[in-house]
């Protein structure tokens, strides 16, 4: 991983994205201490239906919360 100044990314900018997109991940450091890192950017892929089975609800899932827990959703008893 590349690390790079903010003056040099200032200059370079085009030629940064260009090795981005290739791949390559490019730190920007300010005064010497690291603060943002260029990436590719990666569609997230959905797959509906990856996580059946994984996932379990319990039977009371839906049933109404003790008063004392719904009276503070509610706001009050704080």
């Amino acid at each position: 991983m590349t690390q790079i100044n903010v003056h040099q990314a200032k200059t370079q900018f085009s030629q940064l994205l260009e090795r981005v997109e290739a791949g390559e991940e490019i730190v920007i450091a300010k005064s010497g201490k690291p603060f943002a890192k260029l990436v590719p950017f990666r569609e997230a892929v959905r797959r509906p239906g990856r996580l059946k089975g994984k996932i379990k609800i319990g039977g009371d899932f839906d049933a109404p919360l003790p008063d004392e827990l719904a009276a503070v959703f509610q706001g009050e008893g704080m």
